[in-house]
């Protein structure tokens, strides 16, 4: 039997509805909006439906449901016709049908398949034309189609297709291998084509169809730097800055010549010659070199509990761009994905993320679109939401996000994710497969989607319709990468592990075939989404979270073994053979059978002559005098303008090791310039990794050269400010260009960028070790702006890190101003003394430093004071308003001894003071109207705060009974049980607080791959829970927050019979339970709060529903401890402190008879106050908009508690740029509870 249900959200929950509306009415103005979740059941009874609606499907307390079409229509508006239903397309994959049938199993209801989509209802009077301009701007065909809600079925999946050879390939002519190459719709060049025809006449057959495709994936300059491997065969300078370029190149060709080199330039040796040159010289001594080339990686010595330890700290920078481009929330989150598995797959923990978009004018009306395209404004919307939501599901501190605005860019959007990650260096090993050793395929089943994503994205879409893209969208499952993220922190695994490589582009045929010269590989026994696939699809699909391990063959039970451990489906599919050849067997046929040496190749060498010209474009350098009303106006241009809307959708405190929040101040507005994390130790630690960008389109529209030179300036000189050492920094670069065709002029500017970045390495003596380029940026007559974009990357220590916020009134301000040459660099002997001299000084007397900004020393100085709203003025005779690159603005206490050599660099600029106001030589501005007009700009798109404007009233909240302030049994050591659900991602957190303390922490997965893990994991959750004296459910996203509300999947679990008695009797026997973020909302939907056991929902039960905002959020904010009978809360009364939250349904409701009773037992915990210590009804002081400021409720008897905020992201060093008392230690007191 099938059942279909429309569930829609009660009016006060209804956030979806509203913000559609809002983005709607860019197009039709009058336009009223009412959504709808629509899920098909497939073969689900009306008894077992009557089960599990109210626990799967549907929220009594804030869904109202709906079984007919007609019911739903008169409901949002009666007799309208104006509706449509939408799904994804057949394949993609659906992470809400996922979870909804993950919570069946649970329920014991198996077999059932769940279809979902949405249904859009509009108001009576919107025309056709209007209902299909709404149409186009919701469905992207690439990955979703309007639904027929006149029936219901499942698709059927076609029987895969044999794999053809392709006749007569090695005896046709040149006119045959034309049309072969546009039937296969191949990004080769036709010389590659022609190679391949002669390979095949040697061995004397012809390919199959899979041959052909693996080829072009193989060889495509997204996998094999076609582009960047081309031999350069005349060089022309034809440029104002001749001398200069040509005085690099001349040293470049001296290193080469040093180096040994004799194989044509390259643009590939110039981004990757300095990282040979220092390391030849001895100049950089900690490059970690081996034949696994996952990710930049150096070796690191860290403390860890005193102990000095080696650790290797890797990084890697990954661009989605034409993903992104054309279905933005998957092309951005794939994007993340599959920068976590280069790391990973060198066997580090990802701990790390930074974000660097380039984007046309967002703003634009939707009508302007060009044809073929799909709106700025979708795009940057959607990828910003599928790059947070990976990032924030896997657990992944993403504390550096910056979107870049160039109308360049709408030739193809820029998608840049960059990710480091951490080993114990001991741990990591490394061998060469030999004959005989096994591949494992680790991770996700095998889908259609990414089929030609490689090749797609090497190739430029001049004209080709979205739905023509179709195969080649990619979606991600974060949760699987969070296991596999688990499953490598483990020693025993990394222990077994030879080789590894991730599944990137190119799938199989790649990630296989690159682990081993010799490889055989069964395709049937890749696991599979869905049946239907053929041998070609198998070899070539880039389904995402998967891996590709080596190991001996004696290890493979046991891996695989310890993979089920972490809820991983692990399948030995590969052999390594003797012979030099890659082959693919499916269904008992070699459909590839191909020679390494004639793979290693890459196709036909390419050749091409170089030109460096100049663009007739704006000096960034020039003279820029300060007027008030153009500093005004300039700060909120699109380039320097707020993004806080967008950067809160960030998780940049998950992790416990975030050094400095994305926003400093006691308001939370200065956008720092670094992301800085501790590395991920399970011991206390000071080792820190420092990160920046440097970019400008401006300068490197000016000046290619100048361009590539100051991004590797700007990132190390934000380095330097954020208290790092430049000697320390290892470099990253992006590069990004438009399609350089046959033509010397667009050939010359990443040539000459790349030049810049060498001369900019020369002089300060730090390489580049790793890069990753995309040279497709073009569409019809639009180019991408020429982008190298440096990472700049630098091992530290905690209490070395300098904030960018100003942090105290009456202190001075003055900036290093280095000296630049005739040509615009910088002196490199004067700059390197200034760095040197800020690196020594007295961390004491510095209160902040920041790197100065393009729009000059007036922006960076407003953007220091947003934070702490401290006035300041200044006196000064340098421009204000000009860029002074490599500068660096010191705030300090006491007066600064400047070495004689650099003090005429040194420029006092004047002091902080208690005034509201900045002024600029006289100009006065009042600093919160120029916050507010700052803020404002994209509020429209991403906004940074709700509109409610709720004043909440102080109550008088009753303790009525003091009990259990002490367990009734001492134990010294405490047992903490915190069990791991599909998504969660604040386990290793939660279990270091509670370690520091003195309890003994188990962590546990729950595996549910099969209805016999649901069942032994059911019994090992009572065994623990039966052993435990503390139960502690961790913040994450388990099932994706999925179906359609957060918890649903640990409220299911904790209903489980054996499951619920075993926690009622671990409350009877004075045992605690602690549910953070995520954990309280299964507390709640459990209905563990407020009643205290587990118990049906009523439909006026308090909830915990999506943020008033409708976005996640990630800040700080202040809570107020109550008077409470609670053990967690002993001794804090009154207390404030600043937390760490992160969500996206955080927003606590009740009715005013819910919330009296409530307050009437004592179990409002703790509250959201401003900074006047009032309750706050809004943000940014009460983030969610929870009703009655409430942050955290506690059960009657005060044994369990509930929160969204984060007290176990805190620990000693973190946070540095947000005043406050952030260490609330409600670990200490439930051990101490058992100790006494």
């Amino acid at each position: 039997m099938n059942q279909r249900l429309f569930i829609q959200k009660k009016s006060n929950f209804d956030i979806i509805s509203q913000k559609t509306t809002i983005e709607l009415k860019n197009l039709v103005p009058t336009i009223v909006c009412k959504v709808f979740v629509i899920y098909d059941l497939f073969n689900i009874d009306e008894n077992q439906l009557q089960e599990v609606q109210n626990k799967v499907f549907v929220d009594p307390v804030t869904d109202n449901v709906y079984k007919h079409l007609s019911d739903t229509l008169n409901y949002s508006f009666p007799d309208t016709k104006n509706y449509f239903a939408t799904e994804f397309l057949p394949g993609q994959y659906n992470q809400r049908d996922d979870s909804s049938e993950q919570c069946l199993v649970l329920m014991n209801v198996e077999n059932v398949t769940v279809k979902s989509g949405l249904l859009y209802v509009f108001n009576n009077d919107l025309t056709e034309q209007d209902l299909q301009k709404v149409k186009d701007y919701l469905i992207n065909p690439i990955e979703s189609r309007v639904k027929d809600l006149s029936k219901m079925e499942i698709p059927a999946n076609p029987e895969a297709t044999e794999v053809p050879t392709i006749e007569n390939f090695i005896s046709t002519d040149q006119k045959g291998l034309e049309e072969i190459y546009k039937t296969y719709g191949l990004s080769l060049e036709m010389d590659d084509l022609v190679f391949i025809q002669d390979y095949f006449k040697s061995i004397q057959r012809n390919p199959t169809e899979t041959e052909l495709k693996v080829l072009d994936t193989y060889w495509s300059d997204h996998c094999r730097h076609t582009t960047f491997e081309t031999e350069i065969t005349d060089i022309k300078f034809n440029s104002k800055f001749n001398t200069t370029l040509q005085k690099t190149f001349d040293y470049y060709q001296q290193i080469r010549q040093e180096l040994g080199i004799t194989k044509p330039i390259r643009l590939m040796d110039l981004a990757t010659i300095m990282g040979k040159y220092l390391s030849r010289t001895g100049v950089v001594t900690n490059i970690d070199v081996s034949e696994e080339i996952n990710a930049c990686s150096i070796v690191v010595p860290i403390d860890v509990d005193g102990i000095e330890e080696e650790w290797l700290l890797q990084f890697k920078n990954e661009t989605h761009n034409h993903p992104t481009e054309v279905e933005p929330f998957g092309g951005a989150s794939t994007c993340v994905g599959g920068a976590i598995r280069d790391p990973l797959s060198g066997r580090s923990y990802v701990f790390q993320a930074m974000r660097i978009t380039g984007a046309a004018n967002p703003l634009e009306k939707i009508e302007d679109t060009l044809p073929g395209k799909l709106a700025q404004r979708k795009i940057s919307k959607e990828a910003a939401n599928g790059y947070s939501s990976y990032g924030n599901q896997i657990g992944l501190a993403t504390t550096f996000v910056k979107e870049i605005y160039d109308e360049g860019y709408k030739a193809k959007r820029m998608e840049v994710g960059f990710v480091a990650g951490a080993v114990k260096k001991e741990y990591v090993r490394r061998e060469e497969p030999v004959a005989g050793d096994r591949i494992i395929l680790l991770g996700g089943a095998t889908g259609r989607d990414g089929v030609g994503g490689a090749s797609g994205s090497s190739k430029t879409h001049d004209g080709l319709k979205l739905d023509d893209l179709s195969a080649e969208v990619q979606k991600g499952n974060a949760i699987v990468e969070r296991k596999i993220q688990r499953l490598f922190r483990n020693p025993e695994v990394l222990a077994l592990i030879k080789k590894c490589n991730d599944f990137g582009a190119g799938g199989v045929s790649v990630a296989i075939g690159e682990i081993a010269r010799g490889i055989n590989v069964d395709l049937d026994k890749v696991p599979l989404k869905y049946a239907g696939l053929n041998g070609t699809e198998l070899a070539i699909s880039e389904s995402q979270e998967r891996m590709a391990v080596a190991v001996e063959a004696k290890d493979v039970d046991t891996f695989i073994a310890l993979a089920k451990e972490e809820n991983l489906e692990a399948t030995c599919v590969a052999e390594v053979t003797e012979d030099d050849t890659m082959t693919l067997v499916w269904k008992g046929t070699k459909i590839v059978e191909l020679d390494r040496k004639f793979l290693d190749t890459n196709g036909v060498r390419k050749q091409s002559k170089i030109e460096v010209t100049d663009e007739e474009y704006k000096n960034p350098f020039e003279n820029k005098s300060f007027d008030k009303n153009e500093f005004i106006a300039m700060m909120q241009e699109l380039n320097h303008a707020s993004q806080k809307g967008m950067v809160e959708m960030f998780d940049n405190n998950v992790g416990r090791s975030t050094i400095l929040n994305a926003f400093g101040g006691k308001t939370m507005d200065t956008p720092e310039d670094v992301s800085v994390q501790k590395f991920p130790t399970d011991g206390f630690t000071n080792a820190v990794s420092i990160a920046a960008y440097g970019f400008s389109p401006q300068i490197s529209r000016w000046s290619n050269y100048h361009g590539g030179y100051f991004a590797v300036i700007d990132s190390m000189t934000k380095i330097v400010a954020a208290g790092g050492n430049y000697a320390d920094i290892r470099l990253t670069f992006q590069e990004y260009f438009e399609k350089l065709r046959d033509e010397a002029t667009r050939w010359g500017k990443p040539f000459s960028a790349l030049l810049g970045t060498i001369e900019a390495q020369r002089q300060f003596g730090i390489p580049a070790i790793g890069g990753k380029d995309s040279m497709s940026g073009s569409y019809q007559d639009i180019d991408v702006p020429p982008t190298l974009i440096s990472f700049a990357v630098a091992p530290s220590q905690a209490n070395k890190i300098v904030q960018g916020t100003l942090a105290e009134k009456n202190s001075k301000l003055s900036v290093f101003v280095p000296t630049q040459n005739e040509d615009y660099l910088l002196d490199e002997t004067n700059v390197k003394a200034i760095f040197d001299f800020i690196t020594s000084l007295n961390q004491e007397n510095v209160k902040s430093m920041m790197t100065v900004k393009f729009g000059g020393i007036a922006e960076t100085l407003a953007n220091m004071a947003f934070g702490n709203e401290i006035g300041f003025a200044i006196n000064t005779t340098l421009d204000l308003a000009k860029y002074y690159p490599g500068s660096i603005i010191i705030e300090h206490t006491e007066d600064l001894t400047i070495p004689t050599e650099i003090t005429q660099n040194y420029h006092v600029l004047g002091e902080t003071n208690n005034s509201v106001n900045i002024s600029f030589n006289g100009d006065e501005i009042n600093l919160n109207e120029l916050k507010q007009q700052w803020k404002e700009t994209f509020n429209s798109l991403f906004p940074y705060q709700s509109n409610s404007e709720e004043i909440v009233e102080e109550k008088d909240l009753k303790v009525e009974q003091i009990c259990f302030a002490f367990a009734d049994h001492k134990v010294e050591n405490p047992k903490v049980f915190i069990p791991i659900f599909p998504g969660t991602n604040s386990e290793y957190d939660s279990a270091k607080a509670f370690r520091r303390e003195g309890a003994i922490v188990k962590t546990l997965p729950f595996r549910n791959l099969t209805q016999q893990d649901v069942e032994e994991s059911v019994e090992e959750f009572v065994k623990e829970i039966n052993q435990a004296n503390i139960f502690f459910i961790p913040g994450g996203f388990s099932a994706a927050d999925e179906p359609d509300g957060s918890g649903k999947f640990i409220a299911t679990v904790l209903r489980n019979e054996k499951i619920k008695n075993a926690i009622h009797q671990l409350l009877e026997r004075d045992g605690l339970i602690l549910g953070v973020c995520n954990g309280f909302q299964g507390l709640i939907k459990s209905g563990l709060l407020p009643y205290g056991k587990i118990q049906e929902l009523e439909e006026n039960t308090p909830t915990l529903t999506f943020n008033e905002i409708g976005r996640h959020i990630t800040q700080l904010a202040q809570v107020r401890v109550n008077k409470s009978h609670s053990p967690w809360l002993k001794g804090m009364e009154n207390q404030t402190y600043w937390i760490p939250f992160s969500h996206g349904e955080g927003r606590f409701v009740a009715n005013d008879f819910e919330l009296e009773k409530l307050i009437d037992k004592g179990q409002i915990a703790t509250q959201f106050i401003d900074l006047e210590g009032k309750l706050a009804g809004q943000m940014p002081y009460n983030p969610n908009g929870s009703t009655f400021a409430v942050e955290g409720i506690v059960s009657p008897c005060g044994k369990i508690y509930g929160r969204m905020g984060h007290p176990e992201r805190y620990e000693e060093g973190l946070f540095k740029n947000i005043p406050g008392n952030g260490s609330m230690n409600i670990f200490k007191n439930a051990v101490e509870y058992f100790r006494n």
